[in-house]
């Protein structure tokens, strides 16, 4: 996959078929526009096309917002590639570009300079300065400049019952069943290794902590899970803690992972965390021997869930 930092970087020999939004999540209703626009592809005659935007528009556009994101832009990337797209575009939004009126991001952008034979969109996809411009604007647009316009249906989108905003509200409820449905994958974390209290390995339990560079990534419910990692090429499961760990009374958030039969130094390594199961709400233990007994519970759950998996 090429990818390209803003719009005017783009070039291409081929016509393209072009899918565009802030897909976040890269969710199970993503997936179908873009599975779309891959088999609008299929006899190479043209080159599929992805035109997102960063920072998320509503970061721009709204003062007050605090949104928070299901992937940060490594990570999009990554799960873009995985579905065989050929361009990624990432263009930097900001006010100046909010501003451009339908017509002329038809014109300049799309026509110009992406030189579109076809557009696949969701259903209810609005464009253009303050969003003003619906299908029936582009379909005119289309007619004018001479590219078709693919609407995912109403139906097709309703039949996933999905959105981005559904699954942030799963994971801040710790709901990894429904929200990994969602996405279609396991939600992951991924952040760099660093030197911890090492207080776990004073009790037996050697933990990695991980810290996300990136502010805006979502982090789910505060809490214990069960997770997995690919390290060395080998899939190795365990337990995660997001929160203060209030027992030895902690002032930051933290993410802990207990990884099962596993001890080798990971300082420095950039690590990716699959969330599979919450298991339980962070707690204060009134001593670290209660603490211990109930991590050893934790272990025994994860255990137990990973032997279910096969």
């Amino acid at each position: 996959m090429k990818i390209f930092n803003s719009i005017k970087d783009f070039s291409t020999t081929k016509k393209t078929i072009l899918t565009l939004g802030t897909f976040d999540g890269v969710h199970i209703g993503h997936q179908k526009i873009l599975e779309r626009v891959i088999d609008n592809t299929a006899a190479d005659k043209y080159e599929s096309l992805v035109l997102t935007f960063f920072p998320h528009p509503r970061m721009v556009l709204q003062e007050q917002s605090d949104i928070k994101l299901l992937n940060t832009i490594d990570e999009k990337i990554q799960l873009l590639q995985k579905l065989g797209i050929h361009n990624l575009v990432i263009h930097p939004f900001d006010e100046v570009f909010s501003k451009l009126t339908a017509e002329d991001f038809v014109r300049t952008v799309l026509v110009d300079q992406f030189d579109i034979r076809k557009i696949i969109i969701g259903h209810d996809h609005r464009f253009g300065r303050n969003r003003t411009a619906n299908i029936d604007d582009l379909i005119g647009f289309g007619q004018k400049y001479g590219f078709e316009v693919e609407q995912i249906s109403v139906q097709e989108i309703n039949d996933l019952s999905v959105s981005s905003t559904k699954i942030r509200k799963a994971l801040l409820e710790g709901d990894m069943v429904l929200a990994n449905s969602y996405l279609g994958y396991e939600y992951f974390l991924s952040g760099t290794v660093f030197k911890g209290k090492q207080l776990g390995r004073t009790i037996g339990f050697p933990t990695a902590n991980i810290e996300i560079k990136e502010d805006y990534k979502l982090i789910p419910l505060n809490g214990v899970y069960i997770v997995k990692s690919i390290i060395n090429q080998k899939i190795v499961f365990g337990m995660m803690n997001i929160g203060f760990n209030p027992t030895v009374s902690g002032e930051k958030l933290s993410i802990e992972i207990h990884f099962l039969d596993f001890d080798t130094d990971l300082y420095d390594q950039k690590l990716t965390v699959s969330v599979l199961k919450y298991l339980r709400p962070e707690q204060k233990f009134e001593s670290i021997d209660l603490l211990t007994k109930q991590l050893e519970k934790d272990k025994n759950a994860t255990i137990a869930y990973v032997s279910e998996l096969g």
